[in-house]
């Protein structure tokens, strides 16, 4: 099979079971999602769900989040992970925001890393999701995915994957295969124990081949009360 044959094969795949795929992060402008990106690092999206409301309700905008102290910040994400660092990076961004961009969240991944608390990932999921711009944020759940399915070869740091996933992808579905390739990881093709029997990208999958395929993949039907046998 060919690289182009894997890309296809599985872009089809991911169109018929995510037809709506899009960030779980919740969010209602450039500025809100902004915030629940920088939050997200290292942290679920049902974490950073819970904390945003609250905190936004408190700081609606980058005008009344740059006058805010970090501390005063910190008070509304301490339950999420490393809340001194991303206290002190949403007042920074904030203040940024107002100063250099006139409060608006810039469109340019170039120009959103140079805000405090943005990297090339995130940078990359803001343009993405609000600009629809061609570029592909590399997660670990990306990064691992790609990998398994046989993606991309030899490709050591996210950069390298997201060369290698926009080389291939049609540039007008980028932005949406991103979040293929992350709902996959989330819900099937987790960091432990993927659910291969319910994935339909078993047939050319390097992970499945190597690992899987000479393993009984097996699914308890309990109403049944009986072992059935996907795949021996």
């Amino acid at each position: 099979m060919t690289i182009n044959e894997r890309f296809s094969r599985t872009i089809k795949y991911f169109q018929k079971v995510y037809p709506v795929a899009e960030t779980e992060l919740a969010y209602r402008s450039p500025f809100e999602l902004l915030v629940a990106v920088i939050l997200s690092a290292q942290c679920t999206d049902k974490r950073v769900n819970i904390i945003t409301p609250p905190l936004l309700k408190r700081f609606p905008d980058a005008e009344s989040m740059a006058k805010a102290e970090p501390e005063d910040i910190f008070e509304y994400i301490k339950s999420c992970t490393y809340p001194n660092n991303k206290a002190k990076y949403l007042s920074g961004m904030s203040r940024m925001l107002v100063s250099d961009f006139g409060g608006t969240v810039p469109s340019e991944p170039v120009l959103l890393q140079r805000l405090p608390g943005v990297g090339r990932k995130s940078a990359n999921v803001v343009a993405s999701v609000i600009f629809r711009k061609p570029v592909m944020a590399v997660d670990t759940h990306v990064f691992r995915v790609s990998h398994r399915i046989g993606l991309v070869k030899n490709a050591k740091t996210p950069l390298s994957v997201e060369i290698q996933l926009t080389r291939h992808i049609p540039v007008e579905l980028i932005h949406e295969s991103h979040h293929w390739l992350i709902l996959h990881g989330r819900y099937t093709c987790t960091a432990r124990n993927p659910n291969c029997s319910k994935c339909g990208l078993t047939d050319f999958c390097d992970y499945f081949k190597k690992y899987r395929s000479k393993q009984k993949l097996v699914e308890i039907d309990i109403t049944r009360q009986k072992i059935v046998v996907i795949k021996s």
